[in-house]
């Protein structure tokens, strides 16, 4: 069935290429506005597709950085909004591989390895608000203006199993962070919702589900509708097979129910990323005061060590 998914959508996911165009340009920024912190070097890695964070590592080690030479890394991921299954995840690969191909003995203590800091969330950074406000704005104007200021935006971000989100994963909190933030930059022209797509399995999930709250619009007489993919940062499966062509295409209205744009290549969107990572850079921490917290119902033993370890790169980090 994925098979035949990635095959209508092109034959693949674009995902590779959008994020490794945005690493790049994004470094090309870096070394212009931060030049002390230059040469920036981009890396990219996948928990579940090419490249792996095994070989992104390696690559790392073949480049001269650690295994007794040192350098600095910086983890950033690309889910502006932390959830334990999507950061934390990654993060957890990340910690797995940094003790397997550096050693487990490596603590980051002048010992020769690499020195590690992680972005480890951004859900409403200036540059990332603009970003998504512009690519809604520039879909709003494909409506008449009669009936622009009536068209519904539907924000729409994966979805969690509840067993995730009642032991505390601060995920639904940032996205909704993240779309409260772009209607202010909006100025609350438009009504809008919150839905969540994606789900899988017979287990609970957090609704409302997208494509249930289409379809429950436009049977009330909603027909112009806007789906925003606030939760990810470039196209792949879930916004062109899943949006484009299963709910879009299957509500009958695929000439009044439409999609922003995904971020993409978009140069206010790469600028945010570069303006991240300097603020990351001239802050000195290893990451933020909410990385360290874990969920309140969490009992992940791996977790906790990731968590403690990347903390613990602090002090390696101010030595530097």
């Amino acid at each position: 069935m994925i098979e035949k998914q990635y095959n209508d959508i092109g034959g693949g996911s674009p995902i590779r290429k959008w994020s490794e165009y945005q690493c790049s340009e994004m470094c090309k920024i870096l070394d212009q506005i931060s030049p002390q912190t230059a040469p920036h070097k981009p890396y990219v890695a996948f928990r579940y597709a090419n490249p792996l964070t095994e070989e992104m590592y390696n690559r790392l080690l073949e480049d001269g950085f650690g295994n007794g030479k040192g350098g600095r890394a910086i983890a950033f991921t690309q889910y502006p909004q932390y959830s334990c299954s999507t950061t934390g995840s990654s993060l957890n690969e990340l910690w797995k591989w940094r003790h397997r191909l550096e050693g487990k003995g490596a603590k980051g203590n002048g010992d020769g390895s690499i020195t590690w800091s992680v972005i480890d969330r951004w859900p409403v950074h200036p540059g990332l608000v603009e970003a998504f406000a512009q690519n809604i704005e520039a879909k709003l104007a494909e409506y008449p203006e009669e009936r622009r200021r009536d068209v519904v935006l539907l924000f729409s971000a994966h979805s969690l199993p509840m067993s995730v989100v009642n032991r505390g994963d601060p995920y639904p909190a940032e996205v909704a962070a993240t779309v409260h933030a772009v209607m202010k930059r909006l100025g609350h022209t438009n009504p809008y919702r919150l839905c969540w797509q994606s789900q899988v399995g017979p287990s609970a999930w957090l609704g409302p589900q997208t494509s249930d709250t289409v379809e429950n619009y436009i049977k009330k007489g909603k027909k112009d509708l806007v789906l925003i993919p606030i939760a990810f940062t470039s196209d792949h499966i879930e916004t062109l097979y899943e949006l484009d062509l299963e709910v879009i295409g299957e509500s009958g209205h695929a000439d009044t129910v439409k999609r922003a744009d995904s971020l993409n290549g978009s140069p206010v969107f790469i600028k945010a990323l570069a303006d991240v990572a300097k603020e990351h850079l001239g802050s000195g921490q290893a990451c933020s005061q909410q990385m360290g917290l874990r969920c309140p119902a969490c009992k992940s033993e791996k977790c906790a060590e990731q968590k403690k370890f990347f903390a613990g790169q602090q002090a390696q980090l101010s030595a530097l």
